[in-house]
């Protein structure tokens, strides 16, 4: 191994990798290795950030040895080329090494295991694989969203794949106080196993990883967001209810509902027109047989206060006005093998290339013609994943590059496609609605929802996990379908009752938004495109008064809260763009400190004020709820509780256990 100090970042080379470390922002490392000539220049999720590190070279009796300090963290590397991490001077992570020449256990020198693996392609690139030592009581967060119901990911096992309800954000926040980026968007894997950590991509030309510490989560995460960006500031008047069904087929029916919203004296922040309000996939464009003046329709909504959001898929149909020219400008994912399709719902479609330029500024000036200069507010850029018929990443390649090394990013292009365009139109704040993200991709105004997710109490358990861990990946920005996506019967009573207890979590979430597929389609067709599994389908009422009277009135006095609430919502929304909070939180977010606080995970802080113990259980209405040490205040009837225990707490259809920090 022989190193260099190149102006303060630590060069080493052995048997042709090169390995970089220099410093990246306040207590923090970039870790950089290839086998190439030379790295690739791309930063990925980071944003340049300087530092000052100090480089130290040395000899030792076994070999050549340096280290690289920048502020609270520091990294050494042997003579083999394993590098250890330190937070003022106490180890918190070490690559696994168990080669011939090691330095740990002579036990293990056969085996042949080492820290950073590259095989190469057929081609060129390799697979990279990258283990670490695993830590024994150790506890890890984050990595973006999956439906599980595991907080805690230590033993989990995580495809680094971009599916639907599935969003990949490599970040991990470790319980020792230091938090970890998989700066590659590659599709890979993740493994927290009790005997290593692994990290695997399939198909890179560099390895290339972020590393910060701190005493605090908290502290974590403003490290990490002043390297991969912080959330613009939500508008307060999208702080309230959003409502969202599948799907409003007509100009009139959306009509229809805002204005006995006005009626019931029901506020919404905005109305969101989903999928097929368009001729077919690609177009881009209102059907002007069920939208014929969708510019007076905004207008109309616009008086009465209510925004427009309107559905964008990235999906291209071959019967698209725009397939062709797309295609022979070559703005389209391409396959390496087969066809052009890699999308199947309601025609033979393929993928916009939005980490093209070139493709972004057509999209764009698609739909703003289209959509934005009728004054359409937001987007829904659904099915941003993207989805595809199978999820064969090895089979597509994209403008930035082969699938298995790019796919990761796609969706944060594709939020960037609006984004940077609507940057250029207006001085507000630019928010759009998104399936899926990756790391940094909370810069770009990305309201991140869950995806897909099925009508269930299990399901709504893994929504708080995903909610938790997204927020400790940076994306603070996140919300979900109340009630699920997928209902079979509207009327089932376990249904009402689940839709009621998403609601009442809802309210305590960044984002309060109505949606859902709604069961039993029975509805009567509009025309006869519609017979035969038609686009022009659509499921139950989904609206607040849509689910009886008992409901309803919940529902308003739930709403009622959260409208009290804004004010103490805006102030959240503030505390995330000035130092990467989340506004779902862990309770050990707030009290590291607090040993039960890390191994509690079925309630949460929403902000530092309130404690939230969401139910989710069919026909429970009552729960256990830890206090942390303090005191607590019942926001129902204002009893208050010394903290440091574990309580029962009613929990009546009508409300959840709340309680407020005195």
């Amino acid at each position: 191994m022989v190193f260099t100090d190149e102006n303060g970042a630590l060069v080493a080379k052995r048997q042709g990798e090169t390995l970089r470390i220099e410093g990246w922002g306040e207590d923090s490392l970039r870790v950089r290795s290839t086998m190439y000539p030379d790295f690739t220049g791309n930063n990925w999720a980071l944003e340049k950030k300087s530092a000052r590190p100090e480089v130290v070279i040395s000899q030792r009796e076994d070999g050549p040895f340096a280290t690289i300090t920048n502020g609270r963290i520091k990294a050494t590397v042997n003579f083999a080329g394993v590098i250890s991490f330190y937070k003022d001077d106490s180890m918190i992570l070490r690559e696994y090494f168990r080669c011939y020449g090691g330095t740990e256990s002579k036990e293990s020198r056969c085996l042949k295991y080492i820290n950073r693996d590259y095989k190469p392609h057929v081609g060129g690139d390799y697979k990279i694989t990258v283990k670490f030592e695993s830590n024994d009581g150790e506890k890890i967060f984050g990595m973006g969203q999956y439906q599980h119901p595991y907080s805690n990911l230590k033993g989990c096992i995580l495809d680094l794949e971009q599916r639907n309800s599935q969003v990949s954000i490599p970040f991990e926040v470790s319980s020792l106080g230091y938090g970890f980026l998989w700066n590659n968007p590659a599709v890979g894997r993740a493994t927290f196993g009790m005997n290593y950590t692994e990290w695997v991509a399939e198909a890179s030309k560099e390895m290339d990883y972020w590393i910060t510490v701190s005493d605090t989560p908290k502290g974590l995460l403003e490290n990490y967001t002043a390297v991969t960006g912080r959330t613009p500031q939500m508008p307060e008047d999208l702080m309230g209810l959003w409502q969202c069904k599948l799907r409003y087929r007509t100009q009139q029916e959306v009509l229809e509902v805002a204005h006995k919203c006005k009626n019931e004296g029901i506020p919404i922040d905005c109305i969101v027109i989903d999928f097929f309000h368009w001729t077919v996939q690609g177009d881009w464009k209102f059907d002007e047989t069920y939208w014929p003046d969708p510019k007076a329709m905004v207008d109309e909504l616009h008086s009465m206060g209510i925004k427009v959001v309107v559905s964008v898929w990235p999906s291209v149909d071959k019967r698209s006005e725009h397939f062709y020219e797309m295609l022979e400008k070559g703005l389209l994912v391409k396959n390496e093998r087969g066809g052009l399709q890699n999308y199947d719902y309601q025609g033979d479609c393929t993928i916009l290339d939005a980490t093209n330029p070139q493709t972004r500024e057509y999209v764009w000036n698609i739909c703003k013609k289209n959509y934005y200069d009728l004054g359409i507010d937001m987007f829904w850029l659904d099915n941003s994943e993207p989805d595809l018929v199978k999820y064969d990443f090895d089979m597509l390649r994209y403008y930035l590059g082969p699938g298995l090394e790019v796919s990761n990013i796609y969706p944060q292009y594709y939020s960037r496609l609006f984004y940077e365009n609507m940057k250029k139109e207006t001085d507000k704040p630019v928010v759009n609605l998104l399936r899926s993200a990756w790391a940094g991709s909370q810069k770009y105004g990305n309201v991140v929802w869950s995806g897909d997710v099925p009508s269930t109490f299990e399901s709504l358990k893994d929504q708080i996990a995903a909610g938790l861990n997204m927020g400790l990946s940076g994306i603070s920005w996140w919300t979900t379908d109340i009630g699920g996506f997928m209902t079979d019967d509207v009327n089932a009573p376990d249904f009402k009752q689940l839709l009621v207890r998403w609601f009442e979590f809802a309210v305590f979430s960044p984002v309060l938004r109505m949606h859902g597929d709604r069961g039993p389609y029975d509805i009567e067709p509009l025309d006869n495109r519609d017979f035969g599994g038609g686009y022009l389908h659509t499921g139950q009422p989904n609206e607040l008064w849509s689910y009886g009277e008992e409901v309803y009135e919940i529902l308003k006095k739930q709403l009622q809260l959260r409208i009290e609430l804004k004010p103490y919502i805006k102030s959240l929304f503030e505390e995330s763009s000035e130092n990467g909070s989340p506004l779902l939180r862990t309770l050990f977010y707030e009290f590291p400190e607090d040993e039960k606080c890390w191994e509690t995970f079925d309630e949460y802080m929403f902000g530092s004020s309130y404690l939230v113990a969401p139910v989710t259980d069919f026909n429970c209405f009552e729960r256990k709820v830890y206090l942390p040490e303090g005191k607590w205040k019942d926001i129902r009837d204002e009893k208050v509780y010394e903290g440091g225990q574990i309580i029962t707490a009613k929990a009546p259809l009508e409300s959840i256990p709340v309680f407020s920090k005195i």
